[in-house]
């Protein structure tokens, strides 16, 4: 397979810059055994890792956000870790679970429990990284009735052999099961192999329930099927060349959804592939341009397959002594068999203000096909402009040991045409949830 020139370009660009900003041995002996987590413990720079990378020895460990994608080096203290002999653990993980009420004809309500939480493991040597990563949901338990939970004009995946519609289906129990091993040919580049039973392939920006972007958001983005809904694939195989500053990855993988049964694993063959860049020009900003190649994702539609492009960038900043400041802008364009091609755009943010008051917001825009929507017939190849306008409050209590409970409430309304206002009720339907959210924070910080 041949690399798109422009990315190729910019990667080796990169790269030489990476180059240039330290020599190969500026760095050597860094890491000793046993100190693996040292780069990692944002503690170290009053609560977020403010330190320049300047070799792939320096690259957090919280770089990585879902799969192989990166987010900014700088993150807010939103994990426990520990050290067990020379390897490092890392604990991360977030639980929301509350009331979501979805108005209009096609709405719903629900008592519903979302979240997920990961374990990983890493071992550090001189020549490379070993990373062992686990991560699970209890969404088919607590929030697998009926398919999902209520979410006006979400659609994608299937219950009971018909597609969901105004819902967004549950996570898989194995959102995760997967090591990466990055070997060190010198401080300025690398070479990284992903392999995963379940995983995510290198397509599409962190995805949404792990940006810190949307870390208080309970709810799913529209445009999840345009965007980052391959981080669940049931195999998945990447090889990437990275350095400091960025990283260029392939992957080989399974594009079919996972089935109706949320608890097992689903492998297949792969028949699915797709390349990414990532960069990472400083320690607040992180950016992504990508392109996959879905056989065949929908069960229902096997005939079917899609080409997706998707591009990305994220910024965080701190805020006063303790708040810290996420945002997240998405492009995302799908080209299905015989359908016209359908684009969708996100901005998200969130504000810790202080440790205790955060608010966040989303902005959607998504076009949809009559199929997407589960129209009538006579509607179904037609293409509608839809969007949604979120906004949500998060209480958030002293910690309790390394855990942070908060009391949030979220509001959102949709927009639809005029033209779907006979199935919707009106051109602003409206939803929204009231929740507790837990999540876990570094020990000593408050």
């Amino acid at each position: 397979m041949r690399l798109p020139p422009l990315l190729l370009g910019l990667f080796l660009g990169l790269s030489a810059q990476a180059r240039s900003s330290t020599s190969d041995s500026e760095h050597a002996g860094h890491m000793a055994h046993g100190d693996s987590l040292a780069h990692t413990d944002p503690a170290a720079h009053g609560g977020h890792s403010q330190t320049e990378v300047r070799s792939l020895r320096d690259i957090p460990l919280m770089r990585r956000g879902s799969g192989t994608s990166w987010q900014p080096d700088l993150f807010p203290p939103a994990m426990i870790h520990g050290q067990v002999g020379n390897w490092g653990l890392m604990f991360q993980g977030l639980l929301f679970g509350g009331y979501d009420v979805q108005g209009g004809p096609r709405g719903a309500r629900a008592l519903e429990a979302l979240g997920w939480a990961m374990l990983m493991a890493e071992r550090e040597w001189s020549s490379g990284q070993l990373v062992l990563s686990l991560m699970l949901s209890p969404d088919p338990l607590t929030a697998g009735a009926n398919g999902g939970y209520p979410l006006l004009l979400q659609t994608g995946e299937s219950y009971r052999g018909e597609p969901l519609r105004d819902r967004q289906h549950p996570h898989d129990l194995f959102m995760e099961l997967a090591a990466s091993y990055t070997h060190y040919f010198s401080d300025t580049w690398g070479l990284m192999l992903y392999v995963a039973p379940a995983g995510e392939p290198a397509l599409g920006p962190v995805a949404f329930p792990h940006r810190v972007s949307a870390r208080f958001d309970p709810l799913a983005v529209l445009g999840h099927h345009w965007q980052d809904s391959t981080h669940i694939s049931f195999g998945v195989a990447t090889v990437g060349l990275v350095t400091p500053l960025a990283k260029l990855e392939v992957s080989a993988f399974n594009g079919r959804e996972p089935d109706e049964n949320r608890y097992d694993l689903d492998p297949r063959a792969p028949d699915s592939f797709s390349v990414r860049l990532s960069a990472n020009p400083t320690t607040r900003v992180s950016a992504q341009v990508s392109y996959g190649y879905l056989a065949s994702p929908e069960a229902l539609e096997p005939e079917v397959s899609a080409n997706r492009f998707t591009a990305s960038a994220t910024y965080h900043a701190p805020v006063g002594a303790r708040g810290f400041w996420a945002t997240t802008a998405v492009f995302g364009r799908n080209l299905e068999s015989g359908e016209p091609p359908t684009n969708s755009a996100l901005l998200e943010s969130s504000v810790d203000l202080d440790g205790h008051h955060a608010v966040f917001g989303r902005v959607e825009y998504v076009r949809k096909t009559g199929h997407d929507l589960v129209l009538p017939e006579a509607l179904e190849h037609q293409t509608f402009d839809v969007g949604a306008l979120a906004l949500g409050y998060v209480y958030q209590f002293a910690p309790w040991g390394p855990v942070k409970a908060g009391l949030g409430a979220r509001g959102a309304v949709n927009l639809v045409p005029e033209s779907l206002v006979p199935f919707f009720g009106s051109r602003t339907p409206v939803g929204g949830m009231v929740y507790v959210r837990l999540a876990p924070i570094m020990p000593n910080t408050r």
